[in-house]
């Protein structure tokens, strides 16, 4: 597999060569994308993904952080806990409970101000500022068409869809999610990304469904950035400067974040939110109390409740239920839901027990038969160990 794409890469570039494309810059970004979950690279590059792609930064005004203590009582984690940290390549670990720091500990070479990827945990923050968008009535109705606000899909995949739809990963447009394949579509998506590509042009370009919108689960990572299309078209703004107003300074964060972006300034915002590990356990101890932040309502609670009961039609093979841009277990206990991104990267929260764990990762086993389960079972047990 792995010569295969170095092959297909080298394709690439002998026909950007031929195109007269292949600008320096143009080449060592395609290199670093390539080479982006080497064995030997993968913790260092998910800590400096700005080294890589276009970014937007999110600069708040001078504050301090937000306050986060550390409980009186920390826990200790037994040894096959810690065995299993190892193992699954574990990078970054905070746990609260009720609030307050009860574990934190980072690994291999990594530190507490590392600004880490989101991957697909960001798709749970942009569901979040739909939230205030609709709240302050710039988008009607999660029945509305996604057409309404982002008329130039109109003719695409897209076409037909609502915003529900795309919120609960049942567009019906076909779209290849499998990051082993240098041709599917997610990795096609990347080398657009990383070349400064328009990704809305990207979107716009999709046409073909294999199902009818809002009948079958089927997770499209491009969906997110129909969704960032239709926040954009509904307000006027671009989705950093919204998401650091609504949902991030609000926060009080340690560290400035930042987006990843395409060449036009849009923020990769399926996957491209960059925070530290403490700042994603702030997130998710704010969804954990409904939606509110230091005696500050951020996000509406009825949407949080919304948002994160299950609502996708769900299948057997499924590793999880599926909400709207939230995940619950299989077999979710009462307060279970979390976020999840590639290589293992998870927000979990369970509000009956009053726990929060933010975990970053370069898990790339993440995919393995069983590891999900595996994974599910650990954040339970260290929930019950905090609790």
């Amino acid at each position: 597999m792995r010569r295969r794409a170095l092959l297909a890469l080298a394709l690439v570039l002998a026909l950007l060569a031929a195109a007269g494309l292949a600008r320096r810059e143009e080449i060592a970004r395609l290199l670093a994308v390539n080479a982006l979950f080497d064995e030997d690279r993968i913790v260092w590059n998910f800590s400096h993904m700005g080294t890589m792609f276009d970014t937007v930064p999110m600069p708040s005004p001078p504050h301090a952080p937000s306050p986060l203590p550390a409980a009186a009582t920390p826990i200790a984690l037994p040894a096959d806990v810690e065995d299993w940290i190892a193992r699954r390549n574990v990078t970054g670990l905070v746990v609260l409970r009720r609030g307050e720091i009860v574990h934190e500990e980072y690994r291999l070479g990594t530190a507490p101000d590392d600004l880490r990827i989101s991957w697909s945990v960001a798709k749970s923050f942009l569901a979040a500022l739909l939230g205030t968008v609709l709240e302050e009535g710039a988008i009607a109705s999660l029945d509305d068409p996604v057409t309404r606000y982002a008329p130039r899909l109109a003719g695409s995949a897209y076409d037909g869809a609502t915003i529900r739809d795309v919120l609960m990963m049942s567009s019906g447009v076909a779209f290849n999610e499998d990051y082993l394949d240098f041709w599917s579509d997610i990795n096609r998506m990347g080398r657009a990304l990383a070349l400064g590509r328009s990704l809305d042009d990207f979107a716009t370009d999709l046409h073909e469904t294999i199902a009818p919108p809002g009948t079958e689960f089927h997770y499209v990572s491009i969906d997110t950035h129909v969704l960032g299309m239709v926040i954009r078209g509904a307000t006027g703004r671009r989705i950093p400067e919204l998401m650091n107003a609504r949902i991030l300074t609000p926060l009080g964060l340690e560290r400035d974040p930042y987006y990843l972006a395409d060449g036009h300034g849009n923020a990769f915002v399926l996957g491209g939110l960059n925070l530290t590990t403490r700042d994603y356990a702030r997130f998710g101890e704010m969804i954990l109390q409904g939606g509110r932040w230091q005696g500050r309502q951020i996000v509406p609670a009825d949407w949080v409740r919304e948002m994160t009961t299950e609502a996708a039609p769900f299948r057997p093979d499924m590793k999880a239920r599926y909400a709207l841009h939230w995940w619950l277990p299989r077999d979710a206990r009462p307060g279970e839901v979390f976020a999840e991104g590639i290589y293992s990267q998870f927000i979990w929260i369970d509000r009956a027990a009053g726990v929060v764990i933010a975990m970053n990762a370069a898990d790339r086993a993440f995919e393995e038969p069983g590891v999900h389960d595996e994974i599910i079972a650990m954040l339970r047990r260290i929930t019950e160990i905090a609790r």
